[in-house]
């Protein structure tokens, strides 16, 4: 890239980082390039029309004339190139683009072909400007995540309200949120309610209403009153910081075609130059009546020809435009690697609570035995409040009046065991009661709702039924993934009845219900056996960390508060929305085929026009046409990604 270090042939950085720089940099080079390009492009159609159109004899006889003439036009074009081959000629770097573009440029003047060397840069600068256009135009999608940098917050200190940077509040301090401000940290609402923004972090565009209690995020727009909150982490621990990270490491991890065309750009440069080499010199051994202008012009023109930049340009552009289009949607991957896989996808395994139900639990039903219900749910609320699983919050909620437990343990994927009041109290599913010898009554094995037993003592003392609602797409999402042809399974620490009840609702295909956090990871494992299938895991992000990262792909449903969802998914689904995962495959087999369709295009008329120019059927215009023409069609075609409509 003529602006560009980093080159774009055979080099390891990522051309597209390239374009990071400050804004006011960027900005100032662009309008020199502009002013540059006009300049070049009216001198050089006027030297055309004085060569070719009026062919004027002043002009076209006179030798010096025209070489400065065209040079003039070549230099405001052509100064960049040179400066970006001599920056990898000094890193030992040879055989780049710039190289190519110079020694062929140089050699057509030396031929007297002015205007064919001039063309060469000209088109190359405006393949540039289309290029950086491309690469803005992605980076537009992911613009909103930089912007929702909150730059500062209103923290309440000695007694007043003082406007300071969001990096220097501290965990526990109050803050305050006026109306169109973003929320700096994240943090608890201590006001009754907010109705806020999320679409730059989330791609909704609806406003959400948050009550008192509830986790805002950093970045959130405030809407319609002044809130305070209460900040619940240091700025630089915040989700939107993390995930701004993620973003601009995403280009960083590269899909298999990006690595291989990068691989082969590093051996098919030099070969090329030493076939055009080879095209200008062998022919002397060969023809009787060699001529060496001619033949080192067919030698030029293979080099003009030869430079790659369609392919290792566009394909890493293709990949960047599906990362921009996903966060538009609200689905950020956290590599281009990651949308070859989930292009691939033809299993969709899905945990059940959170994914694809909305984890708002509330309690429908109180069963007793032995006890008063006010005693028992005390009891049963008093060991739930100290749990932060939804279960556990919908109990405590539904009864505040608690006892402070001497001591809380969480047995895993079986529930909670405490102390109070000396007393050993037991919380969970009937694995918990059965672990423990608990005697109980035998109906409790036909409950299909989600339920809690309570034994206090090693004595069965009741239960409590639980009931979770559907998220509102949840059979719509089911409904995409079976149109395209994919598999879905649902996995579930709920029990099989209940488990198998919401499969056939939703008609996923494959239900499995009391598992463990080890037996999903047993059955995802098996399901992976098949080495024809690609697998992508989405669970919340919470307690689904194991089978998140065994997956070929983890998907993390409305992960952006999360930590575990942040660190250990590929994928992160803003929303609470189910759909989104068939519109992550969607983006991802649609930045497949783009990229597919470039390195067809690419290597398609590079390998015609190649052996036409080998031949010397091809001339200098022909070869611009191969190199900066063909870049160009497949900038534009890499960009159609950013139009698309997903559902």
């Amino acid at each position: 890239m003529a602006n560009c270090s980093s080159g774009c042939c055979g080099t390891d950085d990522n051309e597209l980082n390239c374009h990071q720089h400050e804004h006011s940099d960027h900005d100032h080079h662009h309008s020199n390039i502009n002013i540059g390009l006009i300049i070049s492009l009216v001198i050089f159609f006027a030297g055309l029309i004085l060569d070719f159109w009026i062919q004027a004899d002043w002009f076209t006889n006179n030798f010096w004339l025209r070489l400065g003439w065209y040079l003039v036009s070549y230099i405001l074009v052509a100064s960049s190139v040179f400066k970006e081959a001599f920056v990898m000629a000094r890193k030992l770097d040879f055989f780049n683009e710039f190289s190519l573009m110079a020694i062929a440029t140089i050699g057509a003047f030396a031929i007297g072909d002015f205007p064919e060397a001039v063309a060469v840069m000209l088109f190359y600068t405006i393949g540039e400007m289309f290029q950086e256009s491309a690469v803005n135009k992605a980076r537009d999608n992911i613009k909103a995540l930089v912007d929702v940098r909150p730059k500062e917050a209103t923290v309440f200190r000695n007694g007043s309200w003082q406007s300071i940077s969001p990096a220097e509040v501290a965990v526990g301090e109050k803050l305050q949120v006026k109306v169109g401000e973003k929320i700096p940290l994240d943090a608890f609402l201590l006001s009754e309610k907010a109705s806020l923004d999320t679409s730059a972090l989330t791609g909704e565009s609806r406003p959400s209403v948050f009550r008192q209690s509830e986790v805002v995020l950093a970045g959130m727009l405030n809407l319609d009153q002044v809130i305070e909150i209460e900040a619940t982490r240091l700025f630089e621990n915040s989700s939107v910081v993390k995930i701004l990270e993620m973003v601009q490491e995403a280009s960083s991890r590269k899909a298999k075609t990006e690595l291989f065309i990068r691989r082969f750009a590093k051996i098919y440069t030099p070969i090329v130059f030493l076939l055009a080499v080879f095209i200008t010199l062998v022919p002397a051994l060969l023809v009787p009546d060699y001529n060496f202008r001619h033949w080192l012009y067919r030698g030029l023109v293979f080099l003009v020809i030869s430079c790659p930049c369609a392919l290792v340009i566009s394909i890493p552009l293709g990949y960047f435009g599906g990362i921009g289009a996903a966060s538009r949607n609200g689905i950020l991957f956290k590599g281009s690697n990651f949308l070859d896989i989930i292009a691939k996808v033809t299993t969709v395994v899905m945990d059940k609570t959170g994914t694809l139900t909305k984890a708002v639990f509330k309690v429908q039903k109180v069963v007793t035995e032995n006890i008063s219900e006010p005693e028992f749910l005390t009891i049963l609320s008093s060991i739930e409040s100290q749990s932060n699983h939804p279960i556990a919050k919908a109990i405590a909620q539904y009864h505040p009046t608690i006892i402070i437990p001497e001591s809380v343990e969480e047995i895993s994927g079986k529930g909670l065991r405490a102390v109070i009041n000396q007393k050993i109290v037991l919380a969970g599913n009937l694995q918990l009661l059965n672990s423990y010898n608990i005697i109980y009554p035998a109906e409790l094995e036909n409950i299909r709702e989600t339920s809690v037993m309570l034994a206090v003592d090693n004595v069965y003392y009741g239960y409590v039924i639980i009931a979770d609602e559907l998220k509102d797409d949840a059979l719509s999402a089911i409904h995409k993934l079976k149109a395209q042809q994919i598999k879905t399974v649902m996995l579930s620490g709920d029990k099989s009845s209940l488990t198998k009840s919401v499969a056939q609702n939703l008609g996923i295909d494959q239900a499995f219900g009391d598992l463990l956090p080890e037996n999903k990871v047993e059955k995802l494992e098996s399901i992976m056996k098949n080495p024809k299938e690609t697998v992508a895991f989405v669970g919340d992000g919470i307690n689904d960390a194991p089978v998140l990262a065994l997956s070929d792909v983890g998907i993390a449903m409305g992960g952006l508060g999360s930590d575990a969802a942040i660190e250990t998914a590929d994928v992160i689904i803003q929303t609470d929305q189910p759909s989104k995962i068939a519109t992550a495959i969607s983006i991802g087999k649609a930045t497949k085929k783009i990229v597919y369709q470039n390195i067809a295009l690419a290597f398609g008329v590079k390998v015609i026009v190649l052996i036409l120019g080998a031949g010397g059927l091809a001339n200098m215009w022909e070869a611009v046409f191969a190199d900066v023409g063909v870049a160009m069609l497949a900038i534009l075609n890499a960009v159609r990604i950013q139009n698309m409509k997903f559902a």
